[in-house]
């Protein structure tokens, strides 16, 4: 998918330049203090960057995970697994990025790159999101899409309001989900026929090995 391409691209551009310290990465940190001098009060900033915490994030994935179960009667439990694979092995990544790039955050220290708190909410959200989108009505999809991607953004926004990461950092962790999650569907789609794909929400047709397309 076109999406997966751009993310790999930029992620491998962001943290090209984080190891260089190139001119990307200075003009990342004059736009996290442009965002940061216009950032609302403190407790919206604060609620939208704790989205990316563990206890906030993963039970909303875990409560998806057994609403598809349950909807299914535990016969769609494959898509289950590729996408709680794909959080679980979001967490190493992201400690190896981190230790490998070291790059200083807005308030010191080392190991702020990629955002933790960005790739899990994405990864999380998104991955809940696939999960039950295929028994949703078309409407109630879009506003579904809508929703998610405003919580994603708005958790991005709160970490860099709050000086807790670079733009950067939050981009490289939004592309990182994504590209787990690009895996976890591909291997989702290796369902048997007829069944009916996590990604899509359509069904396959019976005698074709081939998935269906987006």
């Amino acid at each position: 998918m076109p999406v997966c391409g751009l993310c790999a691209l930029l992620l491998l551009l962001g943290t090209w330049q984080v190891l260089v310290g190139g001119a990307l990465v200075r003009r990342d940190e004059e736009l996290g203090a442009a965002v940061r001098r216009a950032a609302p009060p403190e407790m919206p900033a604060e609620l939208l960057s704790d989205l990316g915490n563990l206890e906030v994030a993963l039970p909303l994935l875990a409560a998806a995970m057994a609403l598809s179960l349950l909807r299914s009667g535990g016969r769609r439990w494959w898509p289950v697994v590729c996408y709680g694979t794909a959080v679980a092995l979001m967490v190493p990544l992201v400690l190896g990025l981190k230790a490998w790039t070291d790059r200083v955050g807005p308030s010191g220290g080392g190991g702020f790159y990629p955002s933790g708190h960005a790739a899990t909410t994405a990864a999380a959200l998104g991955g809940a999101l696939l999960l039950l989108s295929g028994g949703l009505s078309p409407a109630v999809r879009r506003a579904a899409r809508v929703l998610v991607a405003a919580l994603v953004v708005g958790n991005g926004l709160g970490l860099v309001w709050r000086g807790y990461h670079w733009p950067l950092d939050v981009l490289a962790g939004w592309c990182l989900s994504v590209l787990l999650l690009c895996v976890a569907c591909a291997a989702a789609h290796r369902l048997g026929s007829g069944a009916r794909l996590p990604c899509t929400g359509r069904n396959r047709p019976h005698g074709s090995s081939a998935p269906t397309r987006a």
